[in-house]
């Protein structure tokens, strides 16, 4: 099992290496002269030019893509300009605030979905079947900003019952000591009840607002596979032995529908971690979307070079959880297929 991960890992190497390649070309082609945004809108021409010899940019584009690549292989992810500090610092801070909402969206979209799924699917056409068509159909169709502002609206504005959406804490509380990044189990190491419950009334809006979003495709995966385990041969069989059908649905009919279902998880995942620049935006939450959303504006190239690396490097881990699920679920699955 160790060497087929490390063979998987290895064989994404090429894959990550065109990632470099063209995010590298495209930070490039991007309109906007880094070296005059920040030499100043009154900096002089010889000025811009000071500058944007300092940054390395009056060299070849070949030069500049091997000095990259030479920053990458000591693990230099660059400075950012914006900010002054090292995008590797920058991303190792604001990845937990990015991935303890993805997570947690996740977690809420599947807790629901599934359970909405298997029911759509035991009665199909049924009133359940129906209204949960309507409720996964209005979750997509809304755009992710209006309906996090609309949640914004309601239940901060409107009813005060959710917390101010700017940002992982309220002002007057201070953040738990870090442990791993992420405020809900830091909060739990610390043994902080006050500090947890903070964090947590945060996270509401936004991971309501991602998993509302994100429930339509696992439910509609879900109640596809189950009512076509549930005409299955070996479920009819299952039936006729006298098992309860409770053990029929779920031991024999669910946990062979889910091949498909965690794969729509592992697509969902990344779908996740690329609409989380949206949803930081409308909450103003730190996490690396919002951070290489401002280093995109101000034209800083590091930023975002970085970013779209880390994001390649989650979804060639994402990728290979997935696989070792598969095996999980099904032992026939090998990891060579």
């Amino acid at each position: 099992m160790g060497r087929m991960v490390l063979r998987r890992l290895l064989s994404a190497l090429p894959n990550l290496l065109g990632v470099v390649v063209i995010t590298f070309l495209l930070t490039r082609a991007i309109p906007g002269d880094p070296a005059a945004y920040f030499a100043g809108g009154a900096a002089t021409q010889e000025a811009v030019e000071q500058v944007r010899k300092s940054l390395g940019l009056d060299k070849p584009l070949v030069e500049q893509f091997f000095v990259y690549l030479g920053q990458l292989a000591r693990g230099d992810l660059g400075l950012s300009l914006t900010t002054g500090q090292p995008v590797r610092d920058e991303l190792l801070r604001r990845l937990p605030a990015s991935l303890e909402v993805v997570l947690l969206a996740l977690l809420l979209s599947c807790a629901v979905a599934l359970p909405m799924g298997v029911l759509s699917a035991v009665r199909p056409g049924s009133w359940f079947d129906q209204l949960a068509r309507l409720v996964t159909t209005a979750g997509v169709s809304l755009p992710v900003f209006f309906t996090g502002l609309l949640l914004a609206y309601v239940f901060y504005f409107l009813l005060g019952w959710a917390p101010s959406p700017l940002g992982r804490l309220d002002p007057m509380w201070s953040p738990p000591p870090q442990v791993t990044g992420l405020y809900l189990v830091d909060a739990a190491i610390a043994r902080d009840p006050g500090l947890w419950w903070a964090s947590f009334k945060q996270l509401i809006l936004p991971v309501a607002t991602m998993a509302i979003f994100v429930m339509a495709p696992i439910a509609r995966m879900t109640r596809a596979s189950m009512i076509a385990v549930l005409s299955a041969d070996f479920v009819r069989t299952a039936r006729a032995s006298g098992l309860t059908p409770g053990t029929v649905l779920v031991r024999y009919a669910l946990r062979n529908a889910l091949l498909p279902v965690v794969t729509t998880l592992g697509m969902v995942f990344g779908f996740m971690i690329g609409s989380s620049v949206i949803i930081e935006k409308v909450f103003g939450w730190p996490g690396v979307g919002s951070y290489a959303i401002d280093a995109l504006t101000a034209s800083d190239y590091a930023p975002v070079q970085g970013f779209v690396l880390a994001m390649g490097v989650l979804f060639v881990l994402l990728n290979l959880l997935v696989d070792l699920l598969y095996v999980l679920i099904d032992p026939r699955v090998t990891i060579e297929g």
